[in-house]
């Protein structure tokens, strides 16, 4: 399943290359895209893998943004909203 993860505290391209190499390690998770703030994954069929992933970036100095205004949206759902 392709989902979004909002980073705060990423501000250069040091930082995107940071959470991409902590994410990659994470096992069973493959990195589409990240850009300062924003990263794209297939979390797979792994059940652990979302709180791995949350860890990897937090690991590395950074922030999974939550909350009302910003989450961890699945591709489907926002795709599904962008159209309204």
């Amino acid at each position: 399943m392709e989902t979004t993860i909002n980073v705060s505290g990423m501000s250069c391209g040091h930082c995107v290359a940071a959470v991409r190499k902590a994410v990659e390690r994470v096992p069973g998770v493959v990195v589409r895209d990240v850009t300062i703030g924003t990263v794209v994954l297939d979390l797979g069929s792994a059940s652990d893998a979302m709180s791995a992933v949350q860890a990897a970036i937090e690991d590395a100095g950074y922030d999974v943004v939550t909350g009302r205004a910003l989450n961890i949206v699945p591709a489907d759902v926002r795709e599904s909203t962008s159209d309204a």
